[in-house]
C-alpha cells in the first residue's frame, strides 16, 4: 500500500489524510518538508526556527483533518510557512530590546522629540492604511484593531477565509513597502 501511496497525487493523499491515514501524511511530509523548511529558512536564516515552523505547518496539516478541501497543496503549505514566519517575527518583535541610542530618549528633549516622531509616524501609518482598497482596510482593521481571526472576519464579512488571507497578504505587502520608505524617511529626519 505504501508504494501505491508514493504514486498517488496530492488530492488522493489529502483525501486519505482527512480519514486519518498516517501513511498518507508520511508521503506528503516526505514530499514537501524540504520546501516548507526552505521557505521559512529563507526568511529567518535560522535553522532551528525554520525547523520549528516547518513542523508546525505539518502538525496543522495533520490536525485540520477534512475541514475544507485544499486545491493547491504546495501553495497552501508555502503560505502556511510564510504565515508561521510572520507569527514568529510578530512574537519576537514584542520582546525586542530598545535600539542603540535609546538612552538619548531619557532626556526631556530626547523624549519630546521621540514622542513627536512617534505621533508623526502613527499619523503617516494611518494615512497609509486609508489608501488601501476598502475591503483590505476593513479586513486589516478587524484583524489588528479588533483582534479577530481570519475565520471570524470571514464569518462577519460573509466571505471565505481564503479571501481574508489573500486580502490581508496584499494589504501587508503594500504596507510593508510603504513602511520601509517611511522608516527610512524618519530615520534621516531624526538624524538630521
Amino acid at each position: 500500500m505504501s508504494q501505491d501511496l508514493k504514486n498517488a497525487d496530492d488530492a488522493q493523499l489529502l483525501l486519505l489524510l482527512g480519514e486519518g491515514s498516517k501513511p498518507a501524511f508520511d508521503v506528503l511530509y516526505n514530499k514537501y518538508w524540504k520546501q516548507v523548511y526552505n521557505t521559512a529558512y529563507k526568511r529567518l536564516n535560522d535553522t532551528e526556527r525554520a525547523q520549528d515552523i516547518a513542523q508546525d505547518v505539518f502538525v496543522q496539516l495533520w490536525t485540520r483533518g477534512s475541514k475544507s478541501p485544499i486545491d493547491n497543496l504546495p501553495a497552501y503549505l508555502l503560505v502556511a510557512a510564510r504565515n508561521g514566519v510572520f507569527k514568529y517575527m510578530e512574537k519576537e518583535a514584542k520582546y525586542a530590546a530598545l535600539p542603540d541610542g535609546a538612552e538619548e530618549l531619557e532626556s526631556p528633549l530626547g523624549r519630546a522629540d521621540a514622542n513627536m516622531l512617534h505621533d508623526e509616524f502613527l499619523k503617516a501609518f494611518n494615512e497609509l492604511i486609508n489608501t488601501l482598497p476598502p475591503q483590505q482596510q476593513m479586513i486589516f482593521n478587524l484583524r489588528f484593531n479588533e483582534g479577530l481571526s481570519s475565520q471570524q472576519i470571514a464569518d462577519q464579512l460573509q466571505i471565505s477565509p481564503k479571501t481574508v488571507r489573500n486580502q490581508m497578504g496584499r494589504a501587508l505587502a503594500t504596507l510593508r513597502k510603504s513602511l520601509f520608505l517611511l522608516h527610512v524617511l524618519f530615520y534621516f529626519y531624526q538624524k538630521g
